[in-house]
């Protein structure tokens, strides 16, 4: 019978540091060919899909953050520091992005803040005042 020394893998007998580092090289290749790969899949991508793309990104996680999840655990997932951060970004964007994007693509976005921004005043147990909500600084006040 083999001990178990004898029994592993000739690599697994190689001086210290020798496959380690091979191994090493060879996901530290795997990864730049991954991010290779990625730049050159983004770089296929129109800017206004990546800016719808994240505004959606955004909206979902206030919406869950608001409360608005569509889950029995909405009220656990809900945490109006986190979605006020959420949503003051995504208006920063959807602001600045709206002359760029065009009102097609500008128009739906900023709907889908302003119901946010509206649900979030509907949750707060303290309102805020007239354009100090989340967002308002880049939208003007909601009502």
């Amino acid at each position: 019978m083999e001990s178990q020394q004898n029994s592993r893998p000739e690599a697994a007998r190689e001086p210290a540091g020798t496959v380690g580092a091979d191994a090493d090289e060879a996901r530290q290749d795997q990864v730049r060919e991954a991010v290779d790969q990625q730049s050159r899949d983004i770089a296929e991508v129109p800017a206004v899909e990546l800016i719808n793309t994240v505004c959606v990104h955004l909206m979902s996680a206030a919406a869950v953050k608001t409360g608005l999840a569509d889950d029995e655990r909405a009220d656990e997932l809900q945490d109006l520091d986190e979605a006020r951060k959420l949503i003051t970004a995504l208006a920063g964007l959807v602001t600045a992005a709206a002359p760029e994007v065009g009102g097609t693509h500008a128009a739906p976005l900023r709907d889908g803040l302003r119901s946010l921004q509206l649900a979030f005043r509907e949750a707060s147990s303290v309102p805020d005042a007239p354009g100090r909500g989340p967002g308002e600084k880049w939208t003007g006040p909601v009502s």
